[in-house]
């Protein structure tokens, strides 16, 4: 497996060596490890796992997540200490920079298609959406002189709980 394939595997399926929306915290801590940050309020945990990012929300005396953000960019400024170590053992090496061309060839190999989601109120990534899953694509239009990106970058992945119904 690869990095590629790994961002493939989440735009089209979902989840992250098995967690996914609705699993809980130590559902989590078991696939990803203990090398994370939590930063709760009341009600809400986000833990932030470098590349990785989970939020769960109380619910009934249960914490099941309901959002999954993955943090392409910050390969560029953390390299590989961002990646956690069960992603790096199963998936390899993760470059610093990915394409979105490349990305949308795999997930289209996996007979899935991407399209344009875009909002009014950014100029320097436009979204994108997996049309049969809804995961969101977000992707640099304009070079950024701070953290090395590049037109065409990803800069981050994203699933929510609208888009896990689409897939189970």
């Amino acid at each position: 497996m690869s990095a590629l394939g790994f961002y493939t595997h989440v735009a089209t399926r979902g989840d992250l060596l098995g967690a996914g929306i609705g699993s809980g915290p130590a559902e989590w801590e078991a696939r990803l490890g203990f090398d994370y940050l939590d930063v709760s309020s009341p009600g809400f945990i986000r833990r932030d796992y470098g590349l990785i990012e989970v939020s769960f929300q109380e619910e009934e005396n249960a914490w099941p997540c309901f959002g999954i953000s993955v943090q392409v960019h910050r390969l560029r400024l953390e390299g590989t200490s961002a990646v956690p170590e069960p992603l790096r053992s199963s998936y390899g090496a993760f470059p610093a920079r990915t394409g979105f061309e490349d990305l949308c060839a795999a997930v289209a190999a996996q007979g899935f298609s991407v399209e344009p989601d875009n909002d009014s109120s950014t100029t320097d990534i436009h979204r994108y959406r997996v049309v049969q899953s809804g995961a969101r694509i977000f992707v640099v239009t304009e070079a950024g002189a701070s953290d090395s990106s590049h037109a065409g970058d990803i800069w981050g992945m994203s699933v929510s709980p609208d888009w896990w119904k689409h897939v189970r």
